[in-house]
């Protein structure tokens, strides 16, 4: 029991202290907010695009995961998506919301908190499972978010030109593109090239949370208290509460069922922030989405952890 609240502990806490970085940066004066959010554009189109690449260039293809597994995180994926467009644009009103809200639903720190925790409760010997995971959600998780986003950039009509230009353009499918190109090409970069790239990929999740956190505004939560409130109730409860048990009825046991409770159980994704900034969503309520996610995951992530557990099915 204790050991799991270390994991989720430590999983979180260095996010949070990423956050408070940037925070203290702006309240003492060493930068401003107009300079974090030009930092914040040169992450999302430089930075980011090399993580992409780093992430699904780098995983490891000696222990896949199942067919079933594959098949069930995709389908559920675009299941949840297509629902989500469906309801969610009867409740929220504005374009700019609908978007980074259907996006902070479905988009979930699978690819921060996936393979730690994953390696803690299963050992080294099942985290390339997760690895091969998180190179196929978070390629699905580009390619949904530039979608969404771009769909709700153009006041939620179907424009083909302008939304696949949007797509083809996204630096960070861009990224994934090319990652999955020489994965599945066996393309190995040189050492000289490797380096340097997996560094520059590196500084993206930090330099995003320093962002946020200099952009956070504490009184604004309030404003958007029910709005966040209700997102991540669905979020970090009603997704797991449901996806996990229709896992476990499908027949994914063990490690590839925590990978579903990985996939839909971790806070919104620290790279939902610069999307939505930079591509008409309301980075205001995005980067509201990511702290206080990542705040009340502590709690909601030891949860499940020790429920699971208990129940033996992390056997």
């Amino acid at each position: 029991m204790l050991e799991s609240f270390q994991v989720a502990f430590n999983a979180v806490m260095p996010l949070l202290l990423l956050l408070g970085v940037g925070w203290a940066a702006v309240r003492t004066g060493v930068t401003d907010r107009a300079f974090m959010n030009r930092l914040n554009t040169l992450n999302f189109k430089l930075f980011f695009p090399f993580l992409m690449f780093k992430n699904v260039y780098g995983a490891e293809p000696e222990n896949l995961p199942t067919t079933a597994l594959m098949i069930t995180g995709a389908v559920s994926l675009l299941v949840l998506v297509a629902l989500l467009m469906i309801v969610v644009p009867r409740i929220v009103k504005e374009n700019p919301r609908r978007g980074t809200i259907i996006q902070a639903i479905f988009r979930s720190n699978f690819i921060i908190y996936g393979i730690p925790l994953t390696t803690f409760v299963f050992g080294d010997g099942k985290a390339s499972v997760c690895g091969i995971m998180v190179m196929i959600m978070v390629s699905m998780f580009n390619v949904l978010s530039v979608v969404v986003l771009e769909y709700y950039r153009e006041g939620g009509k179907v424009r083909p030109g302008p939304l696949l230009l949007g797509i083809v353009k996204n630096p960070l499918l861009q990224g994934c593109v090319a990652g999955m190109l020489c994965y599945l090409l066996g393309i190995k970069l040189p050492v000289f090239l490797k380096e340097p790239v997996f560094a520059l990929g590196s500084m993206a999740s930090t330099l995003a949370l320093v962002v946020l956190g200099a952009n956070l505004q504490f009184a604004e939560l309030k404003k958007n208290g029910r709005t966040i409130t209700t997102v991540l109730l669905v979020r970090l409860l009603l997704l797991p509460l449901v996806m996990v048990p229709l896992a476990w009825l499908i027949g994914l046991r063990g490690v590839e069922l925590f990978l579903i409770l990985m996939i839909y159980g971790t806070p919104v994704a620290t790279a939902s922030y610069p999307m939505a900034q930079n591509m008409g969503g309301d980075g205001q309520l995005a980067g509201q989405l990511v702290f206080v996610s990542t705040v009340a995951s502590l709690g909601t992530i030891f949860l499940f952890i020790f429920t699971m557990s208990q129940l033996g099915l992390l056997i």
